[in-house]
């Protein structure tokens, strides 16, 4: 028996792949460390990639794309052409730390501070630090899966139900509601 290899080449960097290095996204062969962000070169694996016409990005900058262009059609702006116009203390490259707080302007609905991504939690269109995303009511922490709200205000099911059970509807909560939402637009002195 005679080993003749592998005719799979990596699509990123067009080399042979071994089956021991094969990562195969969408059909498509890569070496494990190719597998990469087009972006910001960060390597992906298979559960946290997203891929448009064959350019593979990490999730935050696939959501970043949609959001500065508006839609999936149109890349980023080319690096080559911003460091033409940069001087030359500004063309190096953010450390990979920068780049993974990097791109966003959310604030958290709980403390009004930025949430960024690798720290935030977003349901119903509001985003939350997950240190932020508490019940109201007993301050359990919560998940997009056992919360519950009223009127903004953030309760885990077990509370949320506790408390209509308490009195057999939800308006003692709604008024609490307005109380809480008042009290924390009233700038402190």
């Amino acid at each position: 028996m005679s080993f003749t290899g592998t005719q799979q080449k990596c699509k990123a960097c067009e080399k042979t792949v071994y089956p021991v290095e094969l990562l195969s996204a969408d059909g498509v062969p890569y070496h494990k460390s190719c597998f990469k962000c087009s972006h910001c070169k960060g390597t992906l694996k298979l559960a946290n990639y997203s891929s448009m016409e064959g350019v593979l990005y990490c999730k935050p900058h696939f959501e970043q794309l949609f959001k500065e262009t508006g839609n999936f059609n149109k890349n980023f702006q080319s690096p080559a052409k911003t460091a033409e116009k940069l001087t030359p203390d500004l063309t190096r490259s953010p450390s990979k730390a920068a780049r993974m707080f990097s791109g966003t302007v959310e604030k958290c609905a709980t403390c009004s501070k930025t949430a960024y991504p690798l720290e935030k939690v977003t349901v119903e269109g509001q985003s939350y630090h997950k240190s932020c995303f508490k019940c109201s009511h007993g301050g359990c922490s919560l998940s997009p899966s056992n919360y519950a709200a009223l009127e903004g205000i953030l309760y885990c099911k077990h509370h949320f139900s506790q408390l209509f059970k308490e009195k057999g509807s939800y308006n003692h909560l709604i008024k609490s509601a307005s109380i809480k939402r008042a009290a924390a637009s009233v700038p402190e002195a």
